[in-house]
């Protein structure tokens, strides 16, 4: 393996870092209510938990409800149900075929709380892409050692790395910052 090509793998597993922090930012309730917010509720359906986007269609209705609409007659209890005991505080009802699940308004508390949150997830984010640089730099001193690069090879690529590194890190930060104001919007 070269130092391009360490380098190019721990940009990839930076990004797929990335990618996770951002899924997990989108499931973090703001004011405004998202669909997504509805990802980690699974439903029995016929003997098997799925998602609830796999047995329903999630749409928003308005500014502070998500509509879901099951695909079948005789899943909506059963998807009311798997809504009130997620962990989510949410309590649906049933409109005929319909399932009007309304965002109760945030405490200044709880906007506090979830803040709270975010800096942690962007904090866990930033440690996973420090340990990846450290493990491209550690490989690229493997291959200075075994004498397949050079001091220069080792020098440069750890520089290519920090700045790497640096590039993710500002993007967390700017990730969570925006979260951050998203939540505090009143």
């Amino acid at each position: 393996m070269s130092t391009d090509e360490i380098r190019k793998t721990a940009e990839h597993k930076m990004l797929q870092s990335m990618e996770a922090l951002k899924n997990g930012l989108t499931k973090v309730r703001t004011g405004r209510p998202n669909p997504a917010l509805l990802d980690t509720v699974h439903v029995d359906y016929y003997g098997a938990m799925l998602p609830l986007s796999q047995v329903a269609n999630l749409t928003l209705l308005d500014a502070r409800t998500i509509g879901v609409a099951p695909w079948e007659k005789g899943m909506g209890a059963k998807i009311e149900k798997a809504i009130r005991e997620s962990d989510l505080g949410l309590n649906p009802s049933s409109q005929g075929d319909l399932i009007r699940v309304p965002m109760p308004p945030m405490t200044e508390e709880r906007r506090k709380e979830l803040t709270k949150v975010v800096r942690g997830d962007g904090e866990a984010a930033k440690i996973a892409i420090r340990n990846l640089r450290r493990d491209a730099n550690e490989a690229v001193k493997r291959l200075v050692k075994d004498k397949l690069a050079s001091e220069d090879d080792d020098r440069r690529s750890q520089e290519d790395i920090q700045k790497l590194t640096d590039r993710m890190i500002a993007e967390i930060d700017r990730l969570v910052a925006s979260k951050e104001q998203d939540i505090m919007a009143v």
